[in-house]
């Protein structure tokens, strides 16, 4: 049986920071950086199949990984690699703030690197496109560039596809709604998903866990 998270949850723009306790989670992959202080002892997870435990972590972007034990008392920050460079996160976390809006206010001025002017378009577009269907093609037309051009500084700056980066801002976006308070279904239509289930799979793909339990979580979004 799946236990969820409990606790409560700051969402920004390209990160996100828990403070609460870590629920059941099978083997999952996500886009972001995560970053992880035990509030108590250490943590215990597998990342790529080995056991890994310590009282600070760092999970890289797309590295499957879980928790072994759940109820883990942890602070913890998922971090957008376009806008967090794991370098940077690696010399940081010895000297992390432990307090979360200490830590909120350090990552609002953390500096974001510069991307190419035409990612910063595609993205753009991206976003002003969510709620319609998005044509890759297009996109790099737009941009003045190929549509492999384009797939090759989004490989090299974002560090995903565009189909991927896609999927990842619509489930952002859905994931806000249902913290907001709205069901699965609402929420999914709204984010340009086929269906509650598609984004259910998409939760339980990327984070390990039934989208359902969500709703355990407090939420608080930060400008």
């Amino acid at each position: 049986m799946n236990t969820g998270w409990q606790g409560r949850l700051w969402l920004a723009r390209d990160y996100c920071l828990l403070d609460g306790c870590a629920g059941d989670t099978r083997v999952h992959a996500h886009y972001a950086h995560q970053w992880m202080q035990a509030q108590d002892g250490e943590l215990h997870l597998m990342v790529n199949g080995a056991p890994l435990q310590g009282r600070r972590l760092l999970v890289p972007s797309m590295q499957p990984h879980a928790f072994i034990e759940s109820g883990q008392p942890m602070l913890a920050l998922y971090t957008e690699p376009l806008s967090f460079r794991l370098e940077q996160l690696q010399n940081w976390q010895a000297e992390a703030l432990a307090e979360p809006q200490a830590l909120i206010e350090q990552l609002q001025h953390w500096p974001r690197p510069a991307l190419d002017r035409r990612v910063e378009q595609a993205l753009l577009g991206i976003d002003a496109l969510l709620l319609e269907k998005i044509d890759a093609l297009d996109l790099a037309s737009q941009v003045r560039l190929s549509l492999s051009q384009l797939e090759r500084l989004f490989g090299d700056q974002v560090g995903l596809s565009i189909r991927r980066l896609v999927l990842w801002r619509r489930l952002r976006l859905a994931l806000a709604m249902v913290l907001r308070g709205s069901n699965l279904t609402d929420a999914a239509h709204a984010a340009n998903f086929a269906d509650s289930a598609h984004f259910s799979r998409t939760v339980r793909s990327m984070f390990g866990i039934q989208a359902r339990t969500l709703h355990n979580l407090q939420l608080q979004l930060v400008d």
